[in-house]
Order: structure tokens, then sequence, then C-alpha cells
């Protein structure tokens, strides 16, 4: 975070930010790694590390091309194709300095590769948090756990999501969805070809508006997503990764409840009951709900505790 004085310092600290980039010195922090700015330079303590560059041609951009060092790049007028530039022309690391999270967002993907790191002005709380949901690693592999299904039973009809995304996914990835915080099934996307209807490979068919979808840290209700909004698919290993939604679609259908259980942990979910929706099985084969019998094997990814407004929290809690 880039700060100008120690209260901004402080603050950028309460907001958990421990790298800063100082436009002075600021002798005494306690905390954090410090950089600072010295006439278009970079330097950490007394060894020069980096430039500090603000490019607004084609000439400060290729001045910058295969450089050595940090570079910390303010892009102008063009913001995007600079940086695909220079990230394709490779040297030393590229900091980005963003004016918004959705500007992070770009940097962080920009070439599939991304800049090496990106630079923010302090921000609101509201942003703060924005900046950390978006700066945060990807989870490690989950660890999904093989359960046999103990119920499937026809659930009259209801409003279901469909999660169309700006990604094309795999033959073993999907979304974990669940009814409760506490177990989560992986639906498949429908990437499975048939006589009656073409592939979607954007597209996971999630289950009932009211069901909770997971998102790394926290849950959203299926009938909170809409276009533009960050997800994470998952696949039969447990690999991670985000994904962005380009629509939700709701529509009312004949809907199927699926229950399974795993020694202590159990899953349920509400689907809508067609061929096309299926839910991933131990080995990454995935079978459809209205192939799902009592006794099949499925993955679920449990989890403990409560939800409270999406975010996990230690509390006793009884959903049915």
């Amino acid at each position: 975070m880039r700060v100008r004085t120690r209260a901004q310092a402080e603050r950028a600290k309460a907001f958990g930010f421990t790298t800063l980039l100082l436009e002075r010195p600021l002798p005494g922090l306690r905390g954090v790694t410090s950089y600072t700015m010295r006439n278009g330079e970079l330097w950490k303590g007394d060894r020069r590390v980096g430039t500090y560059a603000s490019i607004r041609t084609g000439k400060d951009e290729q001045r910058l091309r295969g450089s050595r060092g940090i570079r910390v790049l303010e892009v102008r007028n063009w913001k995007i194709i600079p940086l695909e530039n220079l990230i394709a022309a490779g040297g030393g690391p590229l900091w980005a300095v963003v004016s918004s999270p959705e500007e992070a967002r770009a940097f962080a993907s920009t070439l599939e590769h991304g800049v090496d790191g990106l630079v923010i002005e302090l921000p609101s709380a509201k942003q703060a948090q924005e900046y950390r949901a978006l700066l945060q690693p990807v989870a490690s592999p989950l660890r999904l756990v093989a359960a046999k299904v103990t119920r499937v039973v026809p659930a009259g009809d209801g409003d279901r999501v469909c999660v169309d995304t700006t990604s094309l996914l795999g033959q073993r990835e999907g979304l974990l969805v669940g009814n409760t915080g506490q177990g989560f099934f992986l639906v498949a996307a429908e990437t499975a070809k048939n006589a009656f209807v073409a592939p979607r490979p954007f597209r996971v068919n999630a289950g009932a508006l009211h069901a909770y979808v997971w998102n790394q840290d926290r849950t959203h209700y299926l009938s909170e997503l809409a276009a533009g909004f960050l997800l994470h698919a998952v696949d039969a290993r447990g690999r991670v990764r985000p994904v962005t939604v380009g629509r939700a679609k709701i529509e009312r259908r004949p809907m199927v409840l699926v229950e399974a259980r795993a020694g202590r942990y159990k899953a349920g979910l509400v689907l809508q009951n067609a061929e096309t929706v299926r839910l991933v099985q131990p080995g990454g084969k995935a079978k459809s709900v209205t192939a799902l019998a009592k006794g099949d094997a499925v993955l679920i990814y449990p989890e403990t505790g409560a939800r409270h407004f999406g975010m996990r929290v230690q509390e006793s809690i009884s959903e049915r």
C-alpha cells in the first residue's frame, strides 16, 4: 500500500497490509516491510532495488522493457496493453499502481500471468475488505470426501439458479453448493455430450436459489449471484481457481432433494430434476441426479460451524 504519513501507515497496518510503499522515510515503523521512493528510484533501506516510473507513451514502455530490479509502474492513458507488453518482454518484477479493486482484478490477470504486485492507495474500510478478498491466495487443494447418498426424493417445483461463468470449465470441475454451511456437493459443469442438448461448458446448474455456494472463506446465496461476481471453481481433486459470473439464470423447474453422509459429515442440496444436472463422484466421473440412487458415492466438502452473513463463525447450530 502506498502511504504518505505515519498516520496513514498505521491505518494501513490496521487494515492488515504489511508491505508499504513510502513517499518519504518514516523511521521506527514496526511489523511491516517498507520501500521508499526517491527521484524515480525504489529503495529498501539503504539499498536501491528498482525503479518507480509513469508510463504515458510508447517510449516510456520501451525504456522499461527487460530492465532489472522491481519496476513500480503508474499506467496513465493506456493501461492493459503496456502491461501486457512488459509482461511478455520479461525483466524484473512488475508492480502496478491501482486506483480501485476492479482495476486490481484486471491487472492481476493481465495476459493470464498478471503483474507481480499491486500498489494500492489508502482505501476506505469497504475497499480494504474488497482488496483483501482479491489479494488473498487461492485456497490450497480442498479435502473432498466420498459420501454415500442416503436420500433422493422429489422436492416439488422451485426456483433454480444456473451459474454461467466467463470461463471454460473442465470435465471434473464445478461449484461447491449445499443446503447448509456444513456440507457442500461438487455440482458438475454441463460439459457432457448427449443427443438432446449441446454441452454448455461454462455453466453449472447449481441448485435452488436458497442454497449456499462456497467461495473460499465465505459463502453466498445462489440468489445473490449476478454478472461480474467472483467465485471459485473446484475440481474432483480439490483444486481451486477463480472464475467470474457472466450471468445467473433463475427459472422455475421441478426439483429433487439429494442427501449424503460420510461418517459424521453430511450434505444436502435441492437441485433441478434434469438429466444434465450431475454430481461429481470419487475418481472424477459425474452422475445425473435423475439416475442417482441410495448408496451411490459422491464427493462432498464438509465444514464445521455456522454462517453469519456468509462468514464462518463457531457457534452451536442445527440446520435441517
